[in-house]
């Protein structure tokens, strides 16, 4: 799978991530607006309380809270292009992590339209994105011997200290704005 090289399919990293979040900016507000009380029939209250407090937000300040998120993305991927010419072990697990969590995000994408049966915010790009550009990411990784199942064991843990980076990102939107 040469036909594209890895430093490449970094620096696309943060580009598809912002595709991706485009989508979602669009769609966020009004998809919320109607559907929220689906998600109240969807979900025991306590946590269709806790989905509408934290996606209650405005567009601009849901764009805002996608900028912060963009420059931590952006911020893995520089690192990860500096493994590639220094070596340093750190931020390549910091890529991964970032990645993985991108990775993942899309399984909740895709989820969240079989619960609902309808298209939900970020589902489209999920599928004709963040999938296929996952699959060929960590091909290409494998292959060229940057990573190994074992980095990705050890940074998947690391994933999870990312959603308070998310969810800090999403008061930082409300704040702003």
């Amino acid at each position: 799978m040469d036909w594209i090289d890895v430093q490449t399919l970094i620096w696309l990293f943060p580009i598809l991530f912002i595709f991706h979040d485009f989508e979602e900016i669009i769609m966020i507000e009004k998809w919320l607006t109607l559907n929220r009380c689906r998600l109240y029939e969807r979900f025991p209250k306590k946590i269709a309380d806790r989905i509408v407090l934290q996606f209650s937000m405005s567009t601009a300040q849901f764009a805002v809270a996608v900028l912060f998120i963009f420059l931590f993305v952006s911020s893995s991927t520089i690192m990860a292009i500096q493994y590639l010419n220094n070596g340093v072990a750190l931020n390549l697990y910091f890529f991964i992590a970032v990645t993985l969590v991108f990775f993942i995000h899309a399984f909740t994408h895709i989820g969240q339209s079989i619960l609902f049966r309808a298209i939900t915010p970020g589902v489209i790009t999920s599928v004709i994105i963040i999938l296929p550009y996952s699959f060929v990411l960590y091909h290409s990784l494998f292959i060229h011997e940057i990573i190994t199942w074992k980095i990705i064991f050890i940074s998947l843990p690391f994933s999870v200290l990312i959603i308070p980076i998310i969810l800090t990102a999403h008061w930082i939107g409300k704040r702003v704005i």
